[in-house]
């Protein structure tokens, strides 16, 4: 059984809607380098979701930032950090037949 690493790439959610990707990556920057923040944009009203992705270079980086990112409150909102969860094609093909 292979083990699972953590990953470098963040779920970010609970975000102020005002909050921008540069302010993003701003933000998460301090821990390491950054390959890149996005913010969820609404696609008819292109106005962020209030949650987005970091993916950092490495993965300590990005343990480092979840432990220090995780129940802050930035913009008067408590954010939430976790690992970004992938789905594979075979998760995410359920059939019903």
């Amino acid at each position: 059984m292979a083990k699972r690493l953590l990953g470098s790439q963040l779920f970010v959610s609970r975000l102020s809607f005002y909050t921008t990707n540069k302010d993003l990556k701003r933000l998460f920057s301090p821990f390491g380098a950054i390959t890149e923040a996005r913010l969820v944009v609404d696609p008819r009203t292109q106005r962020p979701k209030g949650f987005g992705f970091v993916t950092f270079e490495s993965d300590a980086d990005a343990q480092s930032a979840l432990r220090a990112m995780n129940g802050k409150i930035i913009d008067g909102r408590l954010i939430f950090v976790e690992v970004a969860k992938t789905i594979t094609p075979q998760e995410g093909n359920h059939s019903t037949k």
